[in-house]
């Protein structure tokens, strides 16, 4: 069953984590997530709403480092149910989709609910402040709705904030799989 997003009020700041990445065994924090905005994405291996952006989420986190612009991956599924969604499973995840930010592991689940993350993808931008500027979808590409996917309303909000510019407000929420919450 698809989920939305919960929409998390603009101007909220960037709840502080620092989570375990399953590829290298180091710990990434928010704090060490520098430069002029940060993209936040909740994924997961197994969601089909993932599987089908997960090419887009490796040219926008490319695309984004060439900016200067920070951008991680964090996996917040119950991996008692979803064994496939496991920090042993993330990396090779990683790796065959060519995500080069950092995907990280939120065990607790405290992380997807500071954030009222609640579909896999469900995407945050803040501002250099670290202020919520965006959240929602990439783009209104769907599995089986032929659209490409071009993560073209994340890049506007990033442009918008790079710019100076305020982000458009009207903001669509994602629809993917809900996080399995424990």
């Amino acid at each position: 069953m698809a989920i939305e997003s919960t929409m998390l009020a603009l101007g909220t700041p960037a709840p502080p984590f620092t989570l375990p990445e399953p590829a290298t065994g180091a710990t990434v924090g928010r704090d060490e997530l520098t430069g002029p905005a940060l993209v936040v994405t909740f994924i997961c291996n197994h969601c089909p709403y993932v599987q089908h952006v997960a090419a887009g989420l490796a040219e926008l986190g490319r695309d984004l480092a060439g900016r200067g612009v920070a951008m991680v991956g964090i996996s917040s599924n119950d991996v008692a149910t979803y064994p496939q969604d496991g920090p042993e499973k993330m990396a090779a995840e990683a790796d065959r989709h060519g995500w080069t930010f950092p995907y990280l592991y939120d065990e607790t689940q405290d992380v997807a609910r500071a954030f009222s993350a609640a579909c896999t993808p469900d995407t945050f931008v803040f501002d250099g402040e670290r202020r919520l500027v965006y959240r929602g979808q990439l783009d209104d590409s769907r599995p089986g709705n032929g659209k490409p996917v071009t993560a073209a309303d994340v890049r506007a909000a990033v442009d918008a904030v790079l710019a100076g510019r305020a982000v458009d407000p009207d903001q669509r929420p994602s629809i993917g799989c809900g996080i399995k919450w424990r």
